[in-house]
């Protein structure tokens, strides 16, 4: 595994919504939302993570998501490109791209659909990276893919493959966490990709968090990330627990629908829109979201409703 700068590739790096308007991407909102992320203090942004609905995107969408999200990044930080896909041809073209345009680095999901075997997920990693020598991770997140990665599969990858640097986990399972970091050492890039897990897997080794809730309160994970990095646990854990609710109501419904909504709501993002088969909240949803916002002190639901 290559040697990373200690300060590269840590602390929160939020997965970055799309904005449509009108059936479109809404790359001025985009935009806006990389600068929004710099000047709260984010260590990095994600560009077509889960978070952005990248299923529903073109592949030309999704490379003039990351040529705008390094544009609109402007060195200040880290720009990681989510470049995978359920084809390896495709995941290629991505990943090609990523790199031509200044990518920092790279996430690439497991191969969705198929269930591949494990000799083929090693197989697959190492055809995208050939030739490639950015830092790239391996994204885990079985609820999604319907596939695990073990960890022979990443000591496989390691072993071939110098550029390969972390994960990023979603899944609720710390003991792979710390299998990871027994087996790489504490410099592998482990980034936490479920909110609840935020502090208790950072508190066992990870290097940071790429959470969907960053895209609402990202200086409040930027400060939980730091609050780590100098050894202060309790005001970790006190951030960590003053996010409780908001966590949660990530996934009242399928992400990103919870988050757009109170993103919209706060005025983050200038409407609220989404590719079929992703829906809006109901109305049902949005009271609910109202009531998590209000109670975090986010929004005065009362006189908001008057106004």
């Amino acid at each position: 595994m290559i040697d990373l700068d200690r300060d590269f590739l840590v602390g929160s790096i939020p997965p970055l919504i799309t904005p449509f308007h009108d059936g479109d991407v809404d790359l001025d909102a985009y935009a806006g939302l990389v600068d929004f992320q710099v000047k709260n203090g984010s260590h990095g942004v994600l560009v077509n993570g889960t978070t952005a609905e990248p299923s529903s995107l073109t592949v030309e969408e999704r490379n003039r998501l990351v040529d705008v999200g390094i544009e609109a990044a402007g060195g200040k930080v880290p720009v990681v490109a989510a470049t995978g896909s359920q084809s390896l041809a495709e995941t290629r073209a991505l990943t090609e791209h990523a790199v031509q345009a200044g990518a920092d680095a790279l996430l690439i999901v497991t191969p969705y659909y198929a269930k591949p075997p494990q000799r083929g997920l090693v197989e697959y990693y190492l055809e995208v990276v050939k030739g490639i020598n950015l830092p790239w991770m391996v994204y885990h997140i079985p609820g999604r893919t319907a596939v695990s990665v073990t960890l022979d599969t990443f000591r496989a990858l390691s072993a071939a493959s110098p550029t390969f640097v972390g994960m990023k986990h979603a899944i609720n399972d710390l003991s792979f966490c710390s299998e990871c970091l027994a087996a790489f050492g504490d410099d592998f890039r482990i980034f936490v990709g479920l909110e609840e897990l935020s502090f208790p897997m950072m508190a066992v080794g990870a290097k940071g968090l790429m959470n969907a809730v960053g895209n609402l309160r990202p200086g409040v994970l930027a400060a939980m990330c730091q609050a780590v990095f100098d050894n202060d646990l309790a005001g970790a854990r006190r951030l960590h627990q003053d996010l409780l609710e908001v966590n949660k109501s990530v996934f009242f419904d399928t992400n990103p629908i919870p988050m757009k909504y109170m993103m919209r709501r706060l005025g983050i993002i200038p409407t609220n829109e989404h590719r079929l088969p992703m829906a809006p909240a109901t109305p049902e949803l949005e009271q609910r979201l109202d009531q998590v916002l209000s109670n975090a002190g986010l929004l005065d639901v009362g006189r908001d409703a008057a106004a």
